[in-house]
């Protein structure tokens, strides 16, 4: 009888590809090796989520008018007007506003892939 599983019941292919291991000792071999880089990769998972959950970033106009923060997902997550805020339009307040807005946003998501970097180019290295 085949020792290997029925390619139906793990969907893998009924012959060995050259890479693939042949004997037990390589295949228990392999598997150390498989699950080593996997949890490596969970732990690097782990550690990025953490970064994200805190990950903010702010932005504020040169005289101090206005400042936003927001969090990894852009989301506006503080807005502070300066004394200088007084003295502006409304429409020019709003458009700073926003311009700010976006550009916080953008660093956070130049942040959020400066984190997740490092574990998606693990990822595909673990295939």
């Amino acid at each position: 009888m085949d020792p290997r599983p029925s390619r139906h019941l793990t969907g893998l292919p009924s012959a060995p590809s050259s890479s693939a291991p042949t004997d037990t000792s390589d295949v228990r071999a392999w598997l150390a090796d498989y699950r080593g880089r996997m949890e490596e990769l969970r732990d690097r998972a782990e550690r990025a989520q953490a970064q994200l959950e805190g990950l903010t970033a702010t932005a504020s106009s040169r005289d101090g008018a206005v400042t936003v923060t927001v969090n990894g997902s852009g989301a506006l997550l503080e807005l502070r007007f300066g004394s200088r805020a007084e003295e502006m339009p409304r429409a020019r307040l709003a458009d700073l506003v926003l311009t700010l807005s976006r550009e916080a946003a953008a660093d956070a998501s130049r942040q959020v892939r400066e984190v997740v970097e490092p574990v998606t180019a693990a990822g595909r290295a673990a295939r």
